[in-house]
């Protein structure tokens, strides 16, 4: 039962520049999650068109919706990070806020994490039949082999959005710009495990996609590298004990 102001699952959804998209978005995860404690947090990363203004005049409509916004522009990671710090929810669910990740996929990530001994951290979603350009798939592919070969994590789709993880434990991983690509493997660093299950992938219907295949190669380089140092700079306590 959910006790008064503690939903027991925060919705994350960062956003940027996507005007006519993230009020249906909204309305889509709302229905999804009828019936369950919940809240939706909308983060308008600095939007320049009327994203903001279409999330806020929906909030009457929909009463679990919460919209934070940037002053600036901070990127994805950082508008994830600011949803989750201001979640209640033990569980946070994030998605894109393009609308390519389906909300009625997203329910059943979280009660596969609700049911998941303590040692699972995440759940991700695998994207089937992705909606994607050919170029876009080939250079995800690879991204991914060459990720999980050099950090040894355990997804074959980081760049899935559409994610459910404890809250708690997200927030003892270090930060960096594009954070949300690397979680599996930061995941495994603290001691935890990675579960995922395959999710649907709609096309664009509005806006269009803020990276290219240059921009997250030119990122991922030096990404790759931090992440390798993280893992190498790690030493775990084992269990805690009081006394």
């Amino acid at each position: 039962m959910q006790i008064a102001g503690h939903p027991e699952i925060s919705i994350v959804v960062p956003v940027h520049d996507e005007a006519g998209a993230g009020a249906a978005l909204a309305r889509e995860i709302a229905q999804a999650f009828a019936g369950r404690a919940h809240e939706i947090i909308f983060v308008d990363d600095a939007s320049r068109d009327t994203t903001l203004a279409e999330l806020r005049a929906l909030s009457a409509e929909l009463p679990t919706l919460r919209v934070l916004a940037h002053a600036t522009n901070a990127g994805q990671s950082r508008a994830v990070r600011t949803g989750v710090l201001a979640a209640r929810g033990a569980i946070v669910v994030t998605l894109d806020g393009d609308g390519q990740n389906p909300p009625a996929d997203a329910p059943k990530l979280a009660d596969a994490l609700v049911a998941a001994p303590p040692q699972v951290a995440l759940i991700g979603g695998v994207r089937q039949k992705r909606q994607d350009s050919e170029a876009k798939l080939w250079a995800s592919r690879w991204a991914n082999r060459i990720r999980k070969r050099l950090l040894g994590d355990d997804a074959d789709d980081t760049g899935c959005g559409l994610k459910a993880f404890r809250r708690d434990v997200f927030l003892r991983l270090p930060y960096f710009d594009h954070v949300h690509r690397y979680l599996p493997a930061l995941m495994i660093r603290e001691g935890y495990e990675n579960r995922y299950l395959p999710i649907g992938h709609r096309h664009r219907e509005t806006g269009r996609s803020k990276y290219t295949n240059w921009g997250r190669l030119r990122a991922s380089v030096s990404d790759i590298l931090g992440v390798m140092w993280l893992k190498s700079r790690a030493r775990r306590p084992g269990d805690v004990t009081e006394f």
